[in-house]
């Protein structure tokens, strides 16, 4: 884990807890609280995106980088 600490936390635990596959973490009152996620991972990115390439804000910011054999493929 790098220079961080771990806590290994017993997976009939987690199970018991529904926390199998995501938890949200937070530091509450001097304590760690987990939590199963409110929404789901990514959960309304797509409509997110639409509205961004609706309004025409979806230009690349940094343009193309292009590989160096592109020139030769067809599409």
């Amino acid at each position: 884990m790098g220079n961080s600490q771990g806590v290994l936390i017993p997976k009939p635990i987690l199970a018991q807890l529904g926390l199998e596959d995501e938890v949200e973490m937070e530091v509450e009152n001097d304590a760690i609280v987990l939590r199963k996620p409110q929404k789901k991972a990514r959960q309304g990115w797509a409509d997110a995106s639409k509205a961004i390439a609706h309004a025409g804000d979806d230009e690349l910011v940094m343009g193309e980088f292009p590989n160096v054999d592109d020139a030769e493929l067809s599409w």
